[in-house]
């Protein structure tokens, strides 16, 4: 960090916050200011519709500690996040949404809990009032992320959280993997801990989650259970289906040739349905074997390339 970096980043994805986005700037501005660290704030406008950046525009004119990142089309919360991570230049970047559910009041506290050596200090939020629609399927999720990663919290949900810079060097997110950063982050050895934190009902402005979302986080967790397990090895994975599919078509095919023998009643092996599904798991083990070895490939790809690849456009950068 050379002597002009800030000691904090605090990132913010907003679209189509209009309502939002100044009374959060200057609550931020006034925390910020009397806690007493330099600090820079990067508002990412996920290509908002209305006046969110043309409001976040006149707030950098006057604001040097302000920076905005402007998208070329709306592309969800992980890119914004990604790309705000990118740009932030301070050894503590803190990420939170810019709808003020979350309380700015919260930060220094948050931060504070770094100081006991956390590598990320997670918000949770207390949703116990809300209604069973929401709280419940909220719940599962979170239940089924701890139980999939490993990591025990409470809220994965929560985008309020506080990281070391070196820590999210070495996270790669694309699709929508925000939620699943502290999961990501336990392959590295992160220390992690949630702190409670106030939630508000949003004021302004229309929700971007809802019940819809449930089927996406599901599929997301089964990817990232294949990124936790076997990014490294898929061969493991697949080689264990196929060497499986394998076997079992082996001992169909074992079957099929035994009930042609006459004590056996003397079966025809012509159509024998064991001969067919024999074939069926073979060949689909071959398969699964095959492709293992083609992801191992990838792999080798991956990890050896040294190309970066940006999962956004960005239109214009306000600093």
């Amino acid at each position: 960090m050379t002597q002009a970096d800030p000691e904090i980043s605090v990132v913010i994805p907003v679209h189509n916050e209009a309502e939002n986005v100044t009374p959060l700037a200057e609550r931020l501005t006034r925390v910020l200011t009397s806690y007493g660290k330099t600090y820079e704030v990067i508002f990412v406008d996920d290509g908002s519709a209305d006046q969110t950046f043309n409001i976040l525009k006149a707030l950098h004119d006057h604001d040097p500690c302000l920076k905005v990142i402007r998208f070329t089309r709306n592309y969800g919360q992980t890119p914004a996040l990604a790309a705000g991570f990118h740009h932030a230049r301070g050894n503590i970047v803190v990420a939170m949404d810019g709808d003020l559910q979350f309380h700015p009041e919260d930060l220094p506290g948050v931060v504070d809990k770094l100081d006991e050596g956390y590598d990320i200090v997670s918000g949770w939020r207390d949703r116990s009032s809300d209604p069973a629609s929401r709280s419940l399927p909220s719940r599962v999720a979170n239940l089924m992320m701890a139980y999939v990663s490993g990591v025990q919290m409470r809220d994965f949900g929560s985008t309020f959280k506080a990281y070391r810079r070196d820590m999210l060097q070495h996270l790669k997110l694309y699709g929508e993997l925000h939620r699943f950063i502290p999961a990501l982050a336990s392959r590295f050895g992160a220390r992690m801990v949630e702190v409670p934190v106030q939630w508000s009902p949003r004021v302004h402005g229309k929700s971007h989650y809802g019940l819809s979302r449930t089927w996406r986080v599901f599929l997301d967790l089964i990817a990232v259970k294949f990124l936790l397990a076997y990014s490294s090895k898929p061969l493991r994975l697949f080689g264990s289906l196929g060497l499986a599919c394998v076997g079992i078509g082996f001992v169909l095919g074992l079957l099929a040739v035994v009930m042609k023998l006459p004590a056996l009643g003397g079966y025809s092996i012509t159509g024998n349905p064991f001969l067919i599904l024999s074939a069926l798991f073979i060949i689909t083990g071959v398969q699964f074997i095959t492709n293992g070895l083609l992801a191992e490939m990838l792999t080798r790809t991956y990890y050896e390339g040294g190309t970066v690849k940006h999962i956004y456009t960005v239109r214009e950068v306000l600093e």
